[in-house]
């Protein structure tokens, strides 16, 4: 069971989220997902196949730590566990992202045979909690595309225990992973991220 006032905060934080991402062109159609703590064992997340411009509370529904639907006869996104272990592996995390935006699609294929994207000289890498200067190194992480959640989410699960301090990483053609401590962090996180990839992406169109 889980306190249904923090439910309900944690689907409204969701909903707002997707109508901001779908307005700016990183969430296009049913793709992405969002999640937000509801407690230490749970988690707000949603629904499989919704549109996330237009999301409403019966698009929302509660999952345990361990992905399993909580009074809901709804299913959640098959991504559900790639969320899970980054709550799992941080008590302090508020919320969890995934965005498909062209930026991170197009440069993450271009890099194919790069496993991590190194940013350095941007000033907007401060806004991420750690980066006080545009002279420290951004190191984003680039995982294969792959249907097998359980084993992506095992390898991030192994990555990030080592790499605590990181605060998201790519899927090779797919799209963003990032979270933060609550939602307005998140999404701070993602309009920081979407620049920064556009700007790399632009720099690699350049003669």
């Amino acid at each position: 069971m889980f306190d249904i006032t923090l439910y309900a905060d944690a689907s409204q934080s969701i909903i707002n989220a997707g109508r901001f991402l779908y307005k700016s062109g990183w969430s296009p159609a049913t793709s992405s997902n969002f999640s937000a703590r509801i407690d230490e064992q749970h988690i707000a997340i949603t629904v499989s196949g919704r549109h996330k411009g237009a999301l409403t509370n019966g698009d929302v529904m509660a999952v345990n730590l361990e992905g399993e639907p909580v009074q809901s006869d709804c299913r959640s996104s098959a991504e559900t566990g790639l969320h899970t272990v980054i709550y799992d592996l941080f008590p302090h995390i508020g919320a969890v992202l995934h965005t498909h935006s062209m930026a991170a699609t197009v440069l993450s294929r271009w890099m194919e045979s790069e496993n991590e994207l190194c940013l350095t000289d941007y000033e907007l890498q401060k806004a991420f909690p750690g980066y006080e200067s545009h002279q420290s190194q951004l190191v984003v992480p680039i995982f294969e595309n792959t249907q097998n959640i359980k084993e992506l989410a095992a390898e991030t699960k192994a990555y990030f225990s080592q790499n605590p301090n990181l605060p998201g990483y790519l899927i090779r053609g797919h799209g963003l992973y990032t979270w933060g401590n609550s939602m307005a962090d998140c999404l701070r996180h993602v309009e920081a991220f979407e620049f920064l990839l556009q700007c790399e992406l632009e720099m690699k169109r350049l003669p």
